[in-house]
């Protein structure tokens, strides 16, 4: 799998503290992109799962207090299979699984892709929508445009469509 990096301890994406693997390669193209150094689909650096899920449970100074792992970008889904298995991992340890996406739910609910469904079904929390630099709103919890839902895959699993999580 192709990473542009791991941020072991962060408050910004996704609730509590999280460690945050970022995925290389995004064919989307968001204008005002966070992260454009992870469009790219040849940047960053291959790594085995196994070694990013090692590099994901390093070691470190609030490590006890890790709520979760988030899966962005780049783009999760072009990454999918990897992802869903860095998610069961983070599962396995007790971890919640945020994933952002520039992609709707129901654009990835329509796609006919079993590693797709995979990590959908891993997820908790899916941040979903294109960022649209017009719709900026710094004050928004853990997403960057207004456009973009926090949706609670607990909630939408149990009711058939998206419900938004409010948290």
């Amino acid at each position: 799998m192709r990473i542009s990096g791991i941020t072991y301890e962060s408050l910004v994406d996704g609730p509590g503290i999280r460690v945050v693997v970022f995925v290389q390669g995004c064919d989307l193209g968001c204008p005002e992109c966070h992260n454009p150094d992870s469009h790219s689909r040849t940047g960053g650096r291959e790594h085995t799962v196994r070694e990013v899920m090692r590099k994901m449970k390093k070691p470190g100074p609030a490590r006890k207090m890790v709520r979760g792992v988030t899966l962005s970008g780049g783009e999760p889904f072009m990454q999918a299979g990897d992802c869903a298995q860095i998610a069961l991992e983070a599962k396995r340890v007790g971890w919640d699984v945020t994933t952002f996406t520039g992609y709707t739910y129901e654009e990835l609910i329509a796609r006919d892709d079993p590693e797709i469904h995979a990590l959908l079904d891993l997820t908790d929390y899916l941040i979903d929508g294109p960022y649209i630099h017009e719709q900026r709103d710094l004050d928004l919890k853990f997403r960057g445009s207004t456009n973009q839902r926090i949706i609670d895959m607990e909630a939408t699993r149990k009711h058939g469509r998206a419900k938004i999580y409010y948290g």
